[in-house]
C-alpha cells in the first residue's frame, strides 16, 4: 500500500492552480474562524496549514482541502472556554480528537461513522449554524461578546445593539452583503470573503478609523505546545476530544462524497481519518485548531483544476508564506469585517434543504432534530450528540420491533397468512383446529422478539404449536430468550411444540443457549413439510 496514494505529479499546472485558488478563500476563513475559535487569528492559520498538508499528504480524497469549518471551530471555541486557565489542555483536546481519527482510520471504522442519522446530522449543524451568527452579532455591531455561552451573547444583543459602534456595523454590513450577494460568475475571478477582507480593512484604514481591528499578531513559525493532562479532567477531555473527532470525521467523509461526484473517483474513506487525525495531532503541537474537508475550498480547487494531493499542499504552503510575508497587515483587519464573513458562513451551514421539506418529513425524525438543535444552541453540543444518537437509536429500534411484529404471520384452518404449498395447504386443513403455525420472518432481534413472541397467542383448542422459521434472518440472544418463553409457554399448557427451517445461525444460537435442548430431538425439523407430516402422522 502506497503512503502517499494521492500525491502524484501527473498534473502539475492544475494542481498548482487548484492550491493557490483555495489558499485565497481559505485565507480570510481561517483568519476568521480563529478569532472565533477564541484562540486567535494566527491558530487559524496554523490550522489551515497543518491539518490542510498533513491531510493532502496521507489522506485518501486527493482533491480534498482541509482546513478550519464552522462545525469544528464552534466546538473549539468551547473547549478553549472550558480550559481558558490552561490553554495547552485545550490543544491537547485537539490532539486527541486527532488520535480518535487515526484509530477510526486504522479499525475501520469510516463506513460507519456516515451512518450517522440525517436528522442528528441536520440538527446539530442548523445548531452550529446559528450559535455562529449569535456569536457573531456582537462583533458585527463592534463589541466584544462577554464571557460565556450563547445564552449570554444572546442576552447582550440588545445593549450591543442599542450603543453599537457606527463604524464597525457600517463595514461589517457591507461585508455581509458582499459576502452574500456578489454575483457567483465575480466571486470565481475574486472570492468574495478575501475582497470583503481587503475591502473592509482599506474602509476602516481611510474612513471608518473607529472600528476595533484585530491588532498585533505574532510573525514566524509557532511555539510547540506539548500533550498537558490532568487527571481530573480527563473524562471531559476525552469526551471533547471524541466529539472533535466524530464531527470532523462525518464533515469530512461528507465533503469527500461531494469531491467524488465531481471528479467521478472513489475515495478511500479509512485513508482519509487516519490523514485527517495526523493533521490535527500535528495542528494541536502547533497551536492550531482543528479543521476536516472543507467543502467550499474543495469545490473551487476541482473547478481550478486540482486532481491530487499537491494541490492541498500547495494551499498549505501558500498559508504558509503569508504567514512571514503579510501578518503585520492581518492586524489592520477589522472584527467586524470578520463577523460578516462568518455569519455568511453559518447562515450557509444551516440545513435548509432539510427545513424546507420539514412539513412532509416524518414526525418523530423532525421531533429528533428540533431536540439536537435545541440542545446544541442552548446547552451542550457534546450533550446534544449523544441524546440525538441515544433517541435516533431507540427510535430505529422500535420501528424495526414494529416491523418484526408485523412480519409474524400464522396459518390454521381459519386464517391465512403465509403462502403454502399445495401438500402443506392441505395438511394443515386436515389437520382442524388442533394444530396452529406460526410463520416468522425477518430478524428475532432485542428490538421486536418480544413483542413478536407475546403476539403468538394460541388457545385451548390448539394440541400443537408449529414455529417455522425458514423467513428468519437472524436470531440474537434477546430473541433467542423470547424463543425460550414461548415454548415454557406452550408447554404448560400441556401443548406440543415442533419447530422447522431453522438456518445455520439460528440453530447455532438456540443450540449455544440450551434453549433447543427443552425439546426432544424429534420436534425440530429442517422444513414447514416435514413438521406438518409429522404433526399429522403423530396422534
Amino acid at each position: 500500500m502506497q503512503i502517499f496514494s494521492g500525491l502524484r505529479f501527473t498534473n502539475v499546472r492544475g494542481d498548482l492552480f487548484g492550491g493557490v485558488t483555495a489558499a485565497v478563500i481559505a485565507l480570510p476563513l481561517a483568519l476568521a474562524f480563529g478569532v472565533a475559535s477564541g484562540a486567535g487569528p494566527m491558530a487559524g492559520l496554523y490550522g489551515a496549514i497543518f491539518v490542510g498538508f498533513f491531510a493532502a499528504l496521507f489522506g485518501g480524497t486527493p482533491t480534498q482541502i482541509s482546513g478550519p469549518t464552522g462545525p469544528m471551530t464552534v466546538v473549539m471555541a468551547t473547549v478553549i472556554t472550558q480550559y481558558a486557565h490552561e490553554p495547552a489542555m485545550a490543544f491537547t483536546v485537539v490532539m486527541l480528537g486527532g488520535a480518535f481519527q487515526i484509530a477510526f482510520g486504522v479499525l475501520r471504522l469510516g463506513k460507519l461513522i456516515s451512518l450517522v442519522p440525517i436528522t442528528v446530522v441536520s440538527g446539530f449543524m442548523s445548531g452550529i449554524g446559528c450559535i455562529i451568527i449569535l456569536l457573531q452579532l456582537g462583533p458585527l455591531a463592534g463589541h466584544a461578546n462577554p464571557q460565556g455561552g450563547v445564552v449570554d451573547a444572546v442576552l447582550a444583543l440588545p445593549g450591543f445593539f442599542a450603543h453599537p459602534n457606527w463604524h464597525a456595523l457600517t463595514v461589517g454590513g457591507l461585508t455581509l452583503a458582499l459576502v452574500s450577494l456578489m454575483p457567483k460568475r465575480l466571486s470565481r475571478i475574486v472570492p468574495s470573503p478575501l475582497l470583503a477582507l481587503a475591502l473592509g480593512s482599506v474602509l476602516v484604514l481611510l474612513v471608518l478609523t473607529g472600528a476595533p481591528v484585530l491588532g498585533d499578531i505574532p510573525t514566524g513559525l509557532p511555539a510547540m505546545h506539548l500533550p498537558t493532562l490532568s487527571w481530573e479532567a480527563v473524562p471531559h477531555m476525552v469526551s471533547s476530544g471524541l466529539v472533535l473527532a466524530l464531527l470532523g470525521s462525518i464533515d469530512t467523509l461528507l465533503t469527500s462524497l461531494v469531491a467524488d461526484s465531481m471528479t467521478r473517483t472513489q475515495h478511500q474513506s479509512n485513508r482519509e481519518l487516519i490523514g485527517q487525525g495526523i493533521g490535527n495531532v500535528v495542528a494541536g503541537l502547533f497551536g492550531g485548531i482543528p479543521g476536516a474537508g472543507a467543502t467550499m475550498r474543495t469545490v473551487v480547487n476541482i473547478r481550478a483544476g486540482g486532481q491530487t494531493g499537491l494541490s492541498g499542499i500547495v494551499h498549505a504552503l501558500l498559508l504558509l508564506a503569508i504567514i512571514f510575508g503579510l501578518a503585520p497587515l492581518a492586524g489592520h483587519i477589522p472584527h467586524a469585517v470578520l463577523a460578516g464573513i462568518l455569519i455568511k458562513v453559518g447562515i450557509d451551514i444551516i440545513d435548509w434543504r432539510y427545513l424546507a421539506r420539514i412539513r412532509y418529513a416524518p414526525r418523530p425524525g423532525v421531533a429528533i432534530m428540533f431536540m439536537v438543535f435545541g440542545l446544541t444552541v442552548f446547552v451542550d453540543l457534546i450533550l446534544a450528540v449523544g441524546v440525538g444518537l441515544v433517541a435516533a437509536s431507540l427510535l430505529f429500534v422500535k420501528r424495526m420491533a414494529d416491523l418484526q411484529v408485523e412480519q409474524t404471520r400464522l396459518r390454521n384452518t381459519s386464517r391465512t397468512g403465509i403462502s403454502l404449498r399445495a401438500e402443506e395447504a392441505d395438511i394443515l386443513d386436515s389437520l382442524g383446529e388442533g394444530v396452529i403455525l406460526f410463520h416468522l420472518s425477518g430478524p428475532v432481534s432485542f428490538g421486536g422478539a418480544k413483542g413478536m413472541m407475546q403476539g403468538l397467542a394460541f388457545g385451548d383448542e390448539h394440541r400443537v404449536v408449529i414455529l417455522d422459521f425458514s423467513e428468519v434472518t437472524m436470531i440474537d440472544t434477546t430473541g433467542a430468550f423470547a424463543v425460550e418463553d414461548l415454548l415454557h409457554r406452550a408447554e404448560a399448557g400441556g401443548r406440543r411444540v415442533l419447530v422447522s427451517g431453522l438456518g445455520p445461525q439460528g440453530k447455532k444460537v438456540l443450540k449455544g443457549l440450551g434453549i433447543l435442548g427443552i425439546l426432544p430431538p424429534e420436534s425440530v425439523f429442517d422444513s414447514r413439510l416435514d413438521a406438518l407430516r409429522y404433526a399429522r402422522e403423530t396422534p
